[in-house]
């Protein structure tokens, strides 16, 4: 199923951003998306308020999934839900919560003076996308959220949007964590201090949202040494993990049975609670659905 697909840069020429087996992790679940369909998945449970509008959420946060894959899917979801608008016929929500294999993302616009390496050596692959932002990156332990929002049913406004999104993570922050969280103006994303935690970036077609958020939970932080997180050069990245180990040592504490959990629990507890939080912040009611037609494979070391 893997397409090759290049771009092209003034100063590089061409440069792959599809997954190559070079970068791929040697002991994940690989879930090719390509053929899943956002009708077709099956029901589970939900979340419900009082609110008449409905999200269904695909929640396959302990699995490792291709950027590619996952790209496309929120595309062929887009198109979807614009063909919906286009019938006159009703276009709910999607959420869609995951994590994924290491990468590196651009945005539109993104300059390559943030990446601190050749990039016809990139230590991971990297993406041009078409959302806003600078470059980031993507790893196990780290929880994406791609809401796919019809900002028609909300607020035709993408800076109550961004606001929004901020909000789901500082309110999981604060619920779940006591973590003190908070914006900055002029910025986008969510902020610890001078550590930025979640970073965004959208797109919007036809006011239809995608692409969405990132939150370190349990990341290794190393990659990011590689570049300039969002353009970003005064300024750190940080985790949930790293910050209740902070407060841990700070309380004399060195584990963290203090924090009342296991940090092997951390993407579990942070997954529940952003899907939570968005269900409160948008007041949706959270459908969640199951993808039987995915194929989990093992990735097996390359020969």
């Amino acid at each position: 199923m893997m397409i090759i697909q290049s771009i092209t840069t003034s100063n590089f020429g061409p440069f792959p951003i599809c997954p190559t087996s070079r970068h791929q992790s040697q002991s994940c679940k690989i879930i090719p998306l390509n053929l899943v369909s956002s009708q077709k998945g099956q029901e589970l449970t939900s979340i419900n308020h009082n609110g008449d509008k409905t999200c269904e959420c695909f929640d396959l946060h302990k699995e490792l999934v291709p950027y590619e894959d996952a790209w496309n899917w929120q595309k062929m979801i887009v198109r979807e839900k614009i063909g919906l608008i286009e019938r006159n016929e009703e276009c709910p929500d999607t959420l869609i919560v995951l994590q994924h294999q290491p990468v590196y993302t651009m945005g539109t616009a993104s300059s390559i003076e943030y990446l601190n390496f050749d990039i016809r050596n990139a230590p991971f692959d990297v993406y041009r996308t078409e959302r806003g932002g600078e470059v980031t990156y993507h790893g196990p332990g780290q929880l994406i959220m791609y809401p796919i929002i019809n900002l028609r049913n909300h607020k035709m406004d993408l800076h109550w949007y961004l606001r929004e999104l901020e909000e789901v993570v500082i309110r999981v922050l604060s619920s779940t964590f006591s973590i003190k969280a908070s914006r900055i103006e002029g910025l986008t994303g969510v902020w610890v201090g001078d550590q930025k935690l979640a970073a965004i970036g959208i797109k919007v077609s036809q006011w239809i949202a995608y692409h969405g958020l990132a939150l370190n939970v349990t990341t290794d932080l190393e990659p990011f040494n590689l570049i300039v997180p969002c353009g970003i050069r005064n300024r750190k990245v940080g985790s949930i993990k790293g910050l209740l180990g902070e407060a841990c040592l700070l309380n004399g504490h060195t584990d963290a049975k203090a924090h009342h959990f296991d940090y092997s629990q951390l993407i579990d507890i942070t997954s529940q609670s952003l899907i939570r939080e968005f269900s409160e912040v948008f007041q949706l009611q959270i459908q969640q659905r199951s993808v039987p037609i995915l194929e989990f494979l093992m990735k097996k070391p390359e020969s």
